[in-house]
């Protein structure tokens, strides 16, 4: 397809968008017979000619030391308009975040919104490699559920043939369930969430690489995937993605130690430093994370911090609490370049627990039966996590809003396209 076209006197240019990159052609009129005035930007063409040399200086072309000299070229097809309603041949597309999403199957089409996805696409791909290569199964889990994996009023619901049925937060029972069949298991799949909010750190529906895995010591296991499976991907970005890096001069980042923080340390670390007091609170504050991470760079130059012991009040019921002090959970967040991108942690495994846990917080076992069955005919220790494919691959992308990183968002006023 025509990415682009430059006219001149003597013939002129046209920039190609092959399945992977863009390739510069030179027309001469003079000897092919063709006017690039009657190929208009995006149409469909078929090209034939001789591969020469070339210095090309422009990072969005690839590969830059060749060009085509076109013979003949044949128009396929064109566009049913006459202008484009925005210039996708631009460096930059300069158009308002609403815009470039009513537009999405053309704004898509710019070399930087192409680059975006492309590094997405690398990081879900690099998510199953690793855990492929570490003994996971993947698994794909319902996505019309009974109930809430997470309850509260932040679900989907819908009439399933007279009964009520909901969008699954999160594949949270099923991947448990699967670990008394695989010991190691792996999902990447859509997860729903009914919140009314509209802020640039979330979308309705977004993308979770979720693991679950037999634990053998601890919950620092599932720490220790992670950094090895963020490793995998950020190597894989580097090798495979070096284009779409350069088109959008990333910096691709590297886990060389984990840096640690237990939850009430973070809130000092705050305090003291930036004389912020969220102390009080059971969960980090937005700005909160934001300055963890500042001050984890330059004071340890890492751009990952994760975050032990959240509060037991502050997660769901089948998360695992300290032995040592049940006031807090065996749990995690990572914060990557100033926001959560994971949470994770122990589970309860025990069905006695279960019971235990769910008459502590006035919940009823009998609605979580199906789930319950797993626990009553015997589970191991065991933990995971979810990570946001979106939420990751805006912070690598350096974007302002996790929109831009969603190919079709939804929010609570978009739909469509």
């Amino acid at each position: 397809m025509v990415q682009n076209s430059r006219p001149l006197a003597w013939g002129g240019f046209i920039i190609l968008r092959t399945p992977n990159y863009l390739i510069q052609c030179v027309v001469n009129t003079a000897d092919s017979g063709i006017s690039l005035n009657n190929i208009p930007i995006e149409s469909t063409v078929d090209i034939e000619g001789k591969v020469v040399s070339a210095k090309i200086k422009d990072e969005s072309i690839l590969p830059r030391d060749f060009e085509i000299q076109i013979d003949k070229i044949t128009l396929i097809s064109s566009p049913a308009v006459e202008s484009l309603p925005i210039d996708t041949s631009k460096k930059e597309l300069s158009v308002h975040l609403d815009t470039k999403l009513d537009l999405r199957p053309l704004s898509l089409r710019h070399v930087r919104e192409r680059a975006i996805f492309r590094i997405a696409a690398a990081i879900n791909n690099g998510f199953s490699e690793c855990l492929t290569d570490l003994g996971f199964t993947r698994i794909n889990s319902p996505k019309i559920v009974y109930s809430g994996a997470e309850g509260g009023a932040n679900i989907f619901k819908l009439d399933y043939f007279g009964r009520d049925a909901y969008l699954a937060q999160s594949p949270q029972f099923y991947k448990q369930m699967m670990v008394g069949v695989f010991g190691r298991v792996f999902e990447t799949a859509p997860v729903f969430r009914a919140e009314k909010h509209n802020t640039s750190r979330h979308v309705n529906e977004y993308t979770s690489l979720d693991l679950e895995m037999q634990l053998n010591e601890s919950f620092h296991e599932i720490i220790q995937v992670e950094a090895k499976v963020l490793n995998h991907i950020f190597k894989k970005i580097e090798s495979e993605c070096a284009y779409e890096v350069s088109v959008l001069g990333l910096k691709i980042p590297h886990i060389d130690r984990i840096l640690i923080l237990e939850f009430e340390e973070a809130h000092e670390l705050v305090y003291k430093n930036f004389n912020i007091d969220h102390r009080s609170e059971n969960d980090l504050a937005p700005e909160e994370e934001e300055l963890i991470c500042q001050y984890a760079e330059k004071e340890y130059g890492s751009e990952f911090v994760f975050v032990i012991h959240y509060p037991t009040s502050k997660r769901p019921f089948y998360a695992m609490s300290d032995p040592a002090d049940p006031s807090k959970t065996l749990s995690f967040d990572l914060l990557f370049r100033g926001v959560e991108i994971t949470t994770g942690g122990q589970r309860l495994h025990a069905y006695d627990d279960y019971l235990k846990k769910m008459k502590e917080w006035g919940m009823n076992p009998e609605l979580f039966s199906s789930y319950l069955q797993a626990f009553k005919f015997g589970m191991p220790p065991h933990g995971g996590l979810g990570l946001g494919l979106e939420r990751l691959t805006a912070k690598l992308c350096n974007l302002k809003n996790i929109k831009e990183a969603t190919l079709f968002p939804r929010d609570i006023d978009r739909l469509e396209p």
